[in-house]
């Protein structure tokens, strides 16, 4: 990946004090202000669907939370001290726990209870440079090494293990948080790892252009942390994924620096950005992203749909992105999510499924892409139900971890898992991880909820995302374990992918091995040793065997 000299990146990089958001909440997602309490209508109404008493579990005091204290010598403190100044190496308890983990209820419910595996340093450094000297210095010391984004992942992602090292740092790389430069012509543009995606698409906006890629985790994800999980949008069908849009990547790893893509196309060997795109810190830190960018829209249309039952909305999606014209965004929920969705919504609920589509681009564009699909919507048998439900699910579309973590509050377990698998397999994997998912949770203590919808297709398949609810239990954490230990397993009976975008982390890496076969999962280890001789990026994740 090169720096074009032809832009000016000073003209892109304003100094901004708002770039980076405020630290989500220490035991639940995002911003702690917009955090709710159930309401009691809806309290007892999921007391009476799972058949269970809700209970309220308040996490506890944050000066309860027990930290075991930092490991790192005054030498190593002054070492790293040296490499990025005494403000950006924080070994305070406040800082420690703030990086503590993800956001999976696994998760939550361990900082809830006051048990938080923090890192012994958290270390802010502020441009490639310092990134891998940070990187020189841990692996010298044999120092594990966690690189943190927006904090989001929900398989363990950033889970601050130290794989038998002698202490373990969390590398935020909030400050890496700047658009560095851009190519109108060439429509791409170089984003440091730590821009977060509102202040990317502010930061492009006023270039008139757009990235386009929107996750649940939209608000608090940063655009290094895309490309280390093989992120998806909920634009997928339009913008792709984000593994699509990237067409550089500057990696810092132990031995040095590794510049990845550059050229719109190559065939000199293989392509190492998709090596190093899914890699999840475990190969090296990514610090720069080369990204393809595109013109706002001009308008931006959507329409839902309903049919009779899943197969028929399945059969209508799979015909879409099989097509030569396709809508931006498509999602088909079963019927149980489009029952619950209209219930959350205090909409009168619709019979069967229901789909949402947008369509993005120019108003020619839009208008004729928009009349075919609904010509083929009609033929597979759907009915149009205009734009309003699109609307509110636009507005409601960061809400879920809120939601869930307000269910836990009071007792009650809601998580998500996804998968992929070809259109054939689709609809027996649906029904045999649904089948999981009760079979786990449908017991004396409580019933489930078990509800998925389709949320990105391609010409090939398609991906799955599920929605689970259920009483907590006497023991929670183990009560999920089991729920997700029993889908995972389903997953890959049924040829389904272990993970479509939540990433690997340490939740799906038991399975791994099933996925990439034993001499994938050699050529992994082989890659991991090239580039971390001693093993201190990201212990635990990913690499089977590791």
């Amino acid at each position: 990946m090169t720096h074009d000299a032809r832009t000016a990146p000073d003209s892109v990089s304003p100094a901004d004090t708002a770039a980076t958001a405020p630290d989500m909440s220490w035991y639940a997602w995002g911003d702690p202000a917009r955090a709710k309490e159930l309401d009691p209508g809806l309290r007892e109404l999921v007391s009476q669907v799972l058949r269970t008493r809700t209970t309220d579990m308040p996490p506890v005091p944050e000066s309860d939370v027990e930290l075991s204290a930092s490991r790192l010598d005054e030498r190593l403190r002054d070492a790293f001290t040296e490499a990025l100044g005494s403000d950006n190496v924080r070994v305070d308890d406040a800082t420690r726990l703030l990086h503590a983990g993800g956001k999976s209820t696994p998760d939550l419910l361990a900082r809830r209870a006051g048990r938080a595996p923090a890192p012994d340093a958290v270390l802010y450094p502020a441009d490639h440079d310092e990134v891998e000297r940070v990187l020189a210095l841990c692996s010298s010391e044999r120092v594990a090494v966690v690189p943190f984004g927006g904090g989001t992942s929900v398989v363990g992602g950033v889970s601050p293990l130290d794989g038998g090292f002698r202490a373990v740092v969390t590398l935020d790389l909030r400050r890496l948080n700047r658009l560095l430069t851009l190519d109108a012509t060439s429509l791409t543009a170089v984003l440091g790892a730590g821009v977060r995606t509102p202040h990317a698409e502010a930061l492009l906006a006023e270039h008139g252009l757009t990235l386009g890629h929107t996750p649940q985790s939209y608000e608090y994800a940063t655009i290094g942390g895309y490309a280390a999980t093989r992120s998806s949008g909920q634009a997928s069908a339009g913008y792709g994924r984000f593994e699509d849009m990237v067409v550089g990547l500057r990696v810092a790893t132990p031995r040095g620096t590794l510049d990845a893509g550059g050229p719109p196309a190559s065939a000199a060997g293989p392509d190492l950005r998709r090596l190093l795109v899914g890699s999840e810190g475990t190969l090296g830190v990514i610090t720069e992203v080369a990204v393809r960018v595109r013109p706002r829209p001009e308008r931006v249309l959507d329409e839902a749909w309903s049919f009779p039952d899943y197969a028929t909305g399945v059969a209508a999606l799979r015909a879409l992105a099989q097509s030569d014209t396709r809508p931006t965004m498509a999602r088909l929920s079963d019927e149980t999510e489009t029952f619950v969705n209209a219930a959350l919504g205090g909409r009168e609920a619709v019979p069967g499924c229901q789909a949402v589509l947008g369509f993005e681009g120019t108003d020619a564009e839009v208008g004729a892409r928009a009349a075919v699909v609904r010509e083929a919507m009609e033929a597979a048998g759907g009915t149009p139900l205009g734009p309003d439900p699109v609307a509110h699910w636009r507005e409601t579309r960061f809400h879920a971890p809120y939601l869930r973590d307000t269910l836990l509050s009071a007792g009650v377990l809601a998580e998500t898992l996804e998968t992929a698998a070809s259109w054939s397999d689709l609809l027996p994997l649906y029904r045999a991880v649904v089948s999981a998912l009760t079979g786990a949770l449908e017991d004396d203590e409580s019933g489930a909820v078990v509800q998925c919808h389709v949320s990105h297709t391609y010409a090939t398949g398609a991906s799955l995302y599920f929605t689970v609810a259920t009483g907590a239990g006497e023991d929670p954490a183990a009560r999920w374990d089991r729920a997700k230990r029993a889908a995972s397993d389903a997953i890959v009976a049924h040829r389904g992918t272990i993970t479509h975008h939540h990433a690997v982390g340490t939740d799906h890496r038991p399975w791994m091995a099933a996925e990439l076969g034993p001499l994938g999962a050699d050529v992994l280890r082989a890659v991991k040793s090239a580039l971390d001789p001693e093993g201190v990026l990201n212990p635990g994740k990913l690499i089977p065997g590791e």
